[in-house]
């Protein structure tokens, strides 16, 4: 069939009937205070297609359409940008809105596609909700009119329903294997480079760093660094009047995907999070990190890590790795605000170091500074599991200091000994640890070598009828929970030995931190965070007739320093 265009109308052999009885002419003239719903949609894939497929080429076809007809208030709704996959698009909801609410006579679109890409829910609305709400449906080019459902070309909108399914699902083929060629290629498949960096002009497959951005970027990780949460940062960010990614962008005039909220300094918590969960700030390209399940559930679920696809060193860095890897370790270590709207740089990082349990912070709003205090999370009032550790704020920071001053002087002064005493310590510690871990593996992976000739036999004995159905079923069972739960200890071990094997690389790591901070005097939270991974408070001695309390640091990358030990080897 050959269909020519003509004054923005199409016309064909088999025009769509438009004569009405006296009958249809009287239904009509009641539905006289309706609209005529003229419904155009738009997707990317549609748009290759060519102008054919335009909106202002949809617009001048029904438009021109619903005059000749003589069809009452033709009204527009239209979703440009949207795929005939997806139903919740908001033109399409707003004309169904106004169909259930029997405001619509007529529905028009250029052609079956453009109302959707699933045959079945195509077929629900043409078949079911139209009629219901005695909408007439008419598609221009496809001679689709449900005014005439004895039509030979109403008998085979099924099958051109299929096929633009079809074409949808092809389409959706080709263009996730693209996606996945390029992805794997190292070339980045975000739209929108990431709040920081800008496209390079030369080539849109490259970031530059956008400096105004990157900097509000490292203020955030500082904050963190400092021991403040998302919450905490975004009403930093709010205060000094810091403009948000999006409306960053639009000033910029640069496309976002996001609507500029009426507040342009208002910080959502969650965009924090997003930015200091980012890992495409240390370098490296991500790909993959989320998926869908089919063209029809467009909901985007995370992808698990060890599937993504990461490509190190491919943009300039604006968070060093170290530093990103400190902040999601103080990401994890959660803690509860008080009720005063106080913190401490210390928490998170203060243990009792008898039952191994969090200290808790606690300070009150009539409470000087000098009186607030950790007090261990097990101790209730003698009611709990352990004693009474208790610290007050400012002498833990005191001793703190103290201890780190002392590190700080003894390394720098005497690095080649501190260097391999440590070492020598590392060693000894990481090569059992080792030892004992690769044992465990080995012991591990035997046994599960083992149970897949156990199952392999036990199917066989199963379908030779020595062993029944139900206790095959049994069985297999209990051998697969086994497996599960091996695997996931042999994954974990695995982690362990080679984290133990990365020890002499993170002793020189801190030897570099520790160089960063000589001659500190005053204890700031990121040079905390950066040195210190966990404090241990020991319960009190009033032995002597005076109260004595000790501490016990544990460094961040090499674990408890023996300052005492090494002064004493350095002094001899």
């Amino acid at each position: 069939m050959t269909n020519t265009l003509r004054s923005g109308i199409m016309e064909a052999p088999n025009p769509v009937r438009t004569a009405a009885s006296l009958k249809e002419e009287t239904e009509m003239s009641r539905a006289a205070d309706k609209i005529t719903a003229l419904y155009c949609r738009l997707s990317q894939e549609d748009a290759n297609e060519g102008e054919s497929n335009s909106i202002q080429n949809q617009r001048t076809i029904l438009l021109q359409y619903a005059k000749e007809n003589h069809f009452p208030n033709p009204t527009f709704f239209v979703d440009d940008g949207y795929s005939g996959t997806n139903y919740d698009r908001p033109g399409f909801q707003k004309m169904l809105e106004a169909i259930e609410s029997g405001r619509v006579a007529v529905c028009i679109t250029k052609d079956l596609s453009r109302l959707g890409r699933n045959s079945s829910l195509t077929g629900l609305y043409i078949n079911f909700t139209f009629p219901k709400y005695g909408v007439r449906y008419i598609a221009i080019n496809d001679h689709f009119d449900t005014i005439d459902p004895n039509s030979v070309d109403n008998d085979m909108a099924g099958i051109k329903n299929w096929f633009n399914e079809f074409f949808a699902k092809d389409t959706s083929r080709k263009i996730r294997a693209v996606n996945k060629a390029k992805g794997e290629r190292g070339e980045p498949l975000t739209v929108h480079a990431p709040y920081g960096y800008v496209k390079d002009e030369k080539d849109k497959t490259k970031w530059l760093v956008d400096e105004e951005a990157a900097q509000v970027v490292k203020h955030i990780f500082n904050l963190c660094m400092e021991g403040r949460g998302p919450m905490q940062i975004a009403k930093v960010l709010r205060k000094e009047k810091i403009l948000t990614p999006t409306a960053y962008k639009h000033r910029q005039g640069r496309r976002t995907p996001n609507q500029a909220n009426a507040d342009p300094y208002y910080w959502n918590p969650n965009t924090v999070v997003h930015i200091l969960e980012r890992r495409e700030y240390t370098g490296c390209t991500v790909n993959f990190k989320t998926y869908s399940n089919s063209i029809w559930d467009k909901k985007q679920r995370e992808t698990p890590l060890e599937k993504q696809a990461v490509f190190y060193g491919t943009h300039p860095v604006i968070i060093e790795q170290e530093v990103f890897d400190k902040v999601q370790e103080i990401r994890q270590q959660r803690h509860r605000r008080t009720r005063t709207g106080k913190s401490s740089l210390f928490s998170g990082l203060v243990y009792c170091a008898d039952c191994g349990a969090k200290m808790r912070y606690s300070t009150t709003s009539y409470y000087e500074k000098r009186q607030d205090h950790f007090v261990c999370a097990n101790y209730r009032s003698n009611t709990g599991t352990c004693s009474a550790h208790f610290i007050r704020a400012v002498v833990l920071e005191e001793m703190v200091l103290l201890h780190m001053e002392a590190v700080i002087s003894y390394v720098t002064r005497y690095e080649a000994h501190f260097r391999s005493v440590m070492e020598k310590r590392l060693k000894l510690s990481t090569g059992e640890a080792i030892r004992v871990r690769r044992k465990k593996l080995g012991q591990d992976e035997k046994r599960l070598a083992e149970l897949d000739r156990l199952f392999m036999r036990l199917y066989e004995d199963n379908v030779s009828g020595k062993v029944s159905d139900q206790r095959f079923a049994t069985m297999s069972a209990a051998y697969e929970e086994e497996q599960e739960s091996l695997k996931a200890e042999v994954q974990t071990l695995q982690k362990e030995i080679e984290a133990q094997e990365r020890q002499l690389e993170n002793l020189e790591q801190f030897i570099q931190r520790v160089h960063k901070y000589t001659g500190l005097r005053e204890l700031t939270p990121y040079a905390l965070r950066e040195l210190v991974k966990a404090i241990y408070i020991e319960a009190p001695d009033k032995s002597s007739g005076k109260r004595r309390q000790g501490i016990r640091i544990a460094y961040d990358l090499v674990g408890f320093i023996p300052l005492e030990e090494l002064t004493r080897e350095e002094t001899a």
